[in-house]
């Protein structure tokens, strides 16, 4: 049994690139629960600039540019020891107005697959490649003179794009995705995009791609080296990003793998902001750290992050699990422990039972009825889980409030289902 077992769970890793090739097509995900004609989705709230049947969504990356021989803009798999920051623009179905995208995303009946894709790629500026040359001196290290005001500089178009975006929002905030293993570049702004868009086209969204996409079981190892390659860079953008006080708030959607590199760059950050006598929950202004679906292993959080105090440096941690997620059987099958994404309080033991429930602001959110074959992109498929994700950004309210009615478990364990949170149509 245990053999079939594995061979199972071995399959549908050797299968996900074959998956992701064929999923070329981007659609429109089904429409959050939170949205119906009696709850519609909040026009009112979004810009003039924000509507239509287009979108930009802001991007840091340190993938390598596709190159201009193969005549496609774009980044591929492999690592660039720079960051580079720009926009994409995305479109909807041609045919479509703003009127019935906007129907379409508060109606649950008769819907039509809507295809959403990525128009252009445009590259606003490179950062120099880190790490910048820099000269050891009995007087300490000196960084070169020109690299670093060229660093500087880049930095500075950086904040000058994010602030300009930022007119165009009533809140200013900032959603920073940071996806998982295998994930292409364009998925990865599309990704984003879907949350952003249905989340009312608030904040300035920015898509943190790093050089994932190798696939197969070889290519598992291969985009985990590749994610603590990427942890400078993520530290780096994280810095940008609350130095600017035009920013409020900071809310990071961190998925599967992603979650590794998010947890390993914002710990390094908070001791950082610690050691030098500063508070990292004023510094960093992370509001929510969004852990879905992650592919950590359980002693490791216990150890690294609580043994760290890492929760107390953020307004809310939620963390989204999945019992049932085949993806992360495979990689509990490979590295022999318990994955944080398929947690339940059953696997506590007393003490760490209790270490979580002294740390207020940590919520374990169980997914149910999560449909697929193999149950690891919920948290942007699921409309019980868009809907709770949605709300959680927009009004960072608790688990077990009336705005947020998850069904509690045991102690920082919450339950939702996929009717969670539905508004029903009277004619539904």
């Amino acid at each position: 049994m245990k053999i079939m077992l594995s061979f199972r769970i071995l399959s549908l890793l050797l299968l996900a690139p074959a998956v992701t090739a064929c999923a070329s097509v981007h659609k429109l995900p089904s429409t959050p629960n939170i949205y119906s004609t009696q709850n519609p989705y909040p026009v009112q709230n979004i810009a003039s600039t924000l509507q239509g049947t287009t979108s930009k969504i802001y991007y840091v990356t340190d993938r390598t540019p596709i190159s201009e021989e193969q005549n496609q803009p774009g980044y591929d798999k492999t690592r660039s020891a720079s960051m580079a920051f720009g926009e994409a623009t995305i479109a909807y179905d041609e045919d479509l107005t703003w009127e019935e995208l906007v129907q379409i995303s508060q109606t649950k009946l008769d819907r039509q697959d809507v295809k959403v894709e990525i128009t252009s790629i445009d590259e606003l500026k490179r950062f120099p490649a880190t790490p910048l040359i820099f000269s050891a001196t009995p007087n300490g290290i000196i960084v070169n003179p020109e690299e670093k005001e060229q660093y500087r500089l880049s930095t500075e178009t950086m904040k000058t794009v994010v602030a300009e975006r930022l007119k165009s929002s009533d809140r200013k905030d900032v959603i920073l995705y940071v996806h998982g293993f295998n994930v292409s570049f364009e998925k990865a702004i599309l990704g984003l995009n879907d949350v952003w868009h249905f989340g009312g086209r608030q904040s300035v969204p920015i898509a943190y791609s790093w050089p994932s996409g190798s696939g197969n079981l070889f290519g598992y190892f291969t985009d985990r080296e590749s994610g603590e390659f990427t942890v400078y860079h993520l530290k780096e953008t994280l810095r940008v990003l609350s130095s600017m006080p035009e920013v409020e708030n900071i809310h990071i959607i961190a998925h599967s793998r992603g979650t590794d590199i998010t947890t390993t760059a914002l710990r390094e950050l908070v001791i950082e902001s610690r050691a030098s006598g500063k508070n990292p929950r004023k510094t960093l202004k992370i509001e929510n750290l969004i852990l879905a679906a992650p592919d950590l292993d359980y002693g490791v959080v216990t150890q690294r992050l609580i043994a760290e105090k890492f929760g107390p440096a953020f307004g809310q941690i939620s963390i989204y699990t999945n019992e049932d997620d085949s993806a992360l059987g495979i990689s509990q099958m490979l590295m022999r422990g318990i994955r944080f994404g398929k947690l339940t309080a059953t696997e506590q033991n007393d003490r760490e039972a209790q270490i979580f429930k002294n740390v207020k602001n940590v919520s374990f959110i169980n997914v149910k009825g999560v449909k697929g074959f193999i149950g690891h992109g919920y948290f942007s498929e699921h409309p019980g889980a868009l809907s709770d994700i949605i709300t959680l950004i927009n009004t960072s309210s608790r688990p077990g409030t009336p705005t947020r009615p998850l069904t509690k478990v045991d102690g920082n364990f919450w339950e939702l289902g996929r009717n969670y949170l539905d508004v029903k149509d009277p004619d539904s």
